[in-house]
């Protein structure tokens, strides 16, 4: 998993959270996109574990739909700078945090909604050329960070606004105040959301120059200015710096996420014309793929490589690094795997077959204890001939790859029990003016998924932009 969530002025990313500006995405960029979508999610500092596994299959029992919320609304929410704000689209993002559920849709439209009265609280598009593009939940100072584009600079610069989550609950979303103001974050730029360290790193490509600041206060620590780096990777406690490659090797930094003291300046021996797949750092260890190549895992400390052949570790379209665990996922083809940094396989996962072929990281969620993961997956064969577009929500266990409990069309409430189903009509509809949709509807094209821990509460955003609330 990784420890920021990067957005770039360009397609939807995630070491916290980087957000990048506009630019049409190149070939490479979905896995670097897809490896930073779930760092706010799926890496925590939470010590405290509230659930232990022996109830797990307690806590996910029984589900049902509960609620439905519309992030479509043309009469309340209008825009006549930007007609497409008012198309119906698809939920791309879902944060909750304070009894608040916020979604996201591929429009730029983002809406608040209440969880204690169902009902939407506002918008959160507080200017009408705003076409909102990513979402944090800074814990804290307890506030909703969005990152925006406008028309009124053609949508290439991003603008990061945060609003306290209690000016929010009284409707006023434009109670908040800008962020980053000094920096120019055009394409290449980005900025990226680092909950793990609590810190923020941005990238000024119109002066190549990096800055972190404090995620609890936004003043800036320190700045690098070097012209020659071409990736920053965050870790707990350090950043490593990647730089332009040579022939022969690469030339890499590991900083103090702190002060940005240089820990150690080291070069990795490359073979000569082959692609990097990728370069990934996790704690003490440096992970290196070239294209057709074993994976290497180097200890940093000490310089020992150790060598994964290549039939056995091929190159993911995404990776998730669990810190609680001293382990990482990776996903390949629809399928997940957990692996050890001997490069070790420990986990394959029964019965978890991701829907999307893309590895939409949207529709994956871990606990903070990092023993669970809930993902939008195919349904069984059996659900799949009933209803063949509805797909299935499904609770594994990381360290064993069990299923846990599923969500799906054939558990009428829909009760989850032990990934077993009892039989029900799918086709009713939950008794509840609010909730239109029947339960294979509702899971149908699942285009986001979260889990709010606190309320026990899994919540999924589809592509005609409804979202649906799974409570027991």
């Amino acid at each position: 998993m990784e420890v920021g969530r990067r957005i770039s002025a360009s397609p939807r990313p995630c070491s916290g959270r980087r957000v990048v500006a506009r630019k049409k995405r190149a070939a490479g960029d979905g896995f670097v996109n897809s490896v930073k979508k779930l760092q706010r999610r799926e890496i925590s500092s939470k010590r405290d574990r509230a659930f232990g596994m022996s109830n797990a299959q307690e806590r996910f029992r029984n589900m049902h739909l509960m609620e439905e919320y519309d992030t479509h609304d043309p009469k309340g929410h209008s825009s006549p700078k930007l007609p497409f704000l008012m198309k119906r689209t698809k939920v791309i993002e879902i944060v909750a945090a304070r009894d608040i559920v916020f979604a996201l849709a591929h429009s730029g439209v983002c809406a608040a909604f209440s969880r204690e009265t169902n009902e939407r609280i506002c918008f959160l598009n507080v200017s009408p050329d705003e076409v909102i593009r990513s979402l944090f939940y800074n814990k804290n100072n307890d506030s909703l960070i969005t990152v925006s584009v406008y028309a009124s600079d053609n949508f290439s610069s991003l603008k990061c606004r945060s609003t306290r989550i209690e000016y929010i609950r009284r409707g006023k979303p434009d109670a908040g105040f800008a962020l980053f103001e000094s920096e120019s974050l055009k394409w290449p730029g980005f900025v990226e959301f680092d909950d793990v360290n609590g810190k923020v790193l941005t990238y000024s490509a119109q002066d190549s120059i990096y800055k972190v600041f404090d995620l609890k206060n936004y003043t800036m620590l320190y700045s690098i200015s070097d012209k020659n780096v071409q990736e920053i990777k965050i870790s707990p406690g350090i950043m490593l710096l990647i730089f332009n490659r040579a022939s022969s090797h690469v030339p890499l930094k590991i900083l103090s996420i702190e002060d940005g003291t240089v820990l150690k300046a080291f070069n990795h021996l490359l073979h000569r014309n082959k692609k990097v797949d990728f370069i990934e750092q996790f704690n003490e260890k440096l992970l290196v793929k070239q294209e057709n190549e074993n994976l290497q895992i180097l200890d940093v400390r000490n310089a020992e490589l150790m060598e994964v052949n290549r039939a056995e570790f091929m190159t993911p379209s995404a990776f998730i690094f669990l810190y609680e665990n001293q382990l990482f996922l990776t996903f390949r083809n629809r399928t997940v795997a957990v692996w050890n940094f001997r490069g070790e396989l420990v986990t394959s996962f029964e019965d978890h077959l991701l829907w999307h072929p893309d590895c939409n990281t949207n529709n994956i969620y871990i606990t903070s204890d990092q023993d669970l993961i809930i993902s939008y997956c195919k349904a069984d064969s059996d659900d799949h001939w009933m209803e063949p577009n509805a797909g299935s929500i499904h609770v594994s266990n990381i360290l064993t790859g069990k299923c846990l409990a599923k969500i799906n069309a054939s558990n009428a409430g829909p009760k989850v029990d032990e990934c077993s189903s009892s039989s029900s009509s799918s086709r009713k509809r939950i008794n509840s003016s609010l909730v239109r949709s029947t339960v294979a509807e509702a899971l149908e094209d699942i285009t986001a998924l979260f889990y709010d821990e606190e309320r026990n509460e899994i919540y999924t955003g589809n592509r005609h932009g409804l979202v649906h609330v799974w409570s027991n």
